[in-house]
C-alpha cells in the first residue's frame, strides 16, 4: 500500500513506482500543499513530485520509504 503524499518527510529517501519507472527520491523541501522538490538519487536530478505524476498515477503506483 502506497504512503499518501501527506506523509512525505524532508530529507526522507523513497522509492517511487509510477507508469513502470522506478526512482529512488530524496524529499529536499515542501512547495505547496502535496508538492515537494525532489532529488533524483539515480540521476542527481532535481524534479517537483508534480513533474513526476502530472499524467496520472498507474495501475502499478507505489510509494514507499527506503529508511
Amino acid at each position: 500500500m502506497p504512503l499518501a503524499l501527506d506523509n512525505l518527510r524532508v530529507g526522507r529517501i523513497y522509492r517511487l513506482v509510477n507508469q513502470g519507472e522506478v526512482r529512488k527520491i530524496e524529499v529536499m523541501a515542501r512547495l505547496s500543499g502535496e508538492d515537494f522538490f525532489v532529488k533524483d538519487l539515480d540521476t542527481l536530478e532535481y524534479y517537483t513530485l508534480y513533474e513526476l505524476l502530472q499524467w496520472g498515477k498507474g495501475k502499478d503506483y507505489d510509494l514507499e520509504e527506503l529508511r
